[in-house]
């Protein structure tokens, strides 16, 4: 992998002894309609990867019920042989059904036998990181964690997991995970206009934890916000790149997993995360979701 011409904007961030961008990229666009079923151009998906590594991006986000099993499986021909430096985070905890949803599968019979596909799709003999998805479609849910992450300590023990966090989960499961296991990273929805993790961010901070927001432009429903469409004016930038630029600057552990499909688009996020912002940007745009 040759040296990207321009360093990512953000820097750094440290995954337990794993080092990576915090300018990433999250592969579930890759799949097909509703991320079911293979890439209408699978070559372009593959140019998508390969251009991610190009860049210098070093962390990629996926999991196997993407597709199912599509991403992963795209993943490992675009970039297998991993450069050393390239680390991929996996989620467990949830599966497809043939219409379409996301029913949870966290029985640690389930967990063994989702860990052990990754390994098969992605090609690896161990995971570099895996996040247990909990709460469901429409959120976190309350409710103790406690089988299914020890479920994946166990396997982590058995060296197939190097290191664990959680995805979609309450302020309480993360404190509760972090009294079976270290964790190294937390996955949730949060954005310009979800501010509802401030605090758990903050938190994380403090303790060197990662906090990786899903859906960092909105999700299926992009950001609309007035204020958001001003500050971008103003700066001659698209509301997207100014999305993406406030979270880098939101807090040093936010790690970026912005997906796309385009090449076109993935350059022009990378760029678009790098944009300054001044203090007058800062505090028009932390109003928007408080």
């Amino acid at each position: 992998m040759s040296a990207p011409s321009v360093p990512l904007p953000g820097g750094t961030w440290t995954l337990g002894d794993l080092t990576v961008t915090r300018f990433g990229y999250g592969a579930m666009q890759l799949a097909g309609p509703n991320v079911m079923g293979p890439p209408a151009d699978h070559d372009g998906a593959l140019a998508v990867l390969r251009e991610a590594a190009e860049l210098g991006i070093t962390h990629i986000d996926t999991a196997g019920a993407y597709g199912p099993r599509v991403t992963n499986r795209l993943i490992r021909e675009a970039l297998h042989p991993y450069p050393d430096a390239l680390h991929i985070v996996t989620k467990v905890g949830a599966v497809r059904d043939e219409q379409g949803g996301w029913p949870p599968a966290r029985r640690p019979e389930e967990l063994r036998r989702a860990v052990h596909e990754n390994l098969q799709d992605l090609g690896l003999d161990a995971l570099d990181v895996v996040n247990l998805r909990i709460g469901d479609a429409q959120g976190p849910q309350s409710g103790s964690l406690a089988e299914p992450f020890e479920a994946l300590v166990e396997l982590q023990r058995q060296g197939l997991i190097r290191h664990l966090g959680v995805s979609n989960a309450t302020a309480e499961q993360v404190a509760e995970a972090r009294t079976i296991a270290p964790i190294v990273c937390v996955q949730n929805m949060y954005n310009l206009a979800h501010r509802q993790d401030d605090e758990l961010i903050d938190e994380l901070a403090r303790e060197g934890i990662a906090y990786v927001p899903f859906f960092p432009l909105g999700g299926f429903t992009p950001l609309q916000s007035s204020a958001l469409s001003a500050v971008a004016s103003r700066l001659n930038a698209t509301p997207m790149s100014v999305a993406l630029a406030w979270l880098l600057r939101r807090s040093p552990n936010i790690l970026l997993i912005p997906g796309t499909s385009s090449v076109a688009h993935l350059r022009e996020n990378a760029a678009g995360a790098g944009l300054p912002l001044s203090a007058e940007d800062l505090a028009e745009l932390d109003g928007i979701g408080r």
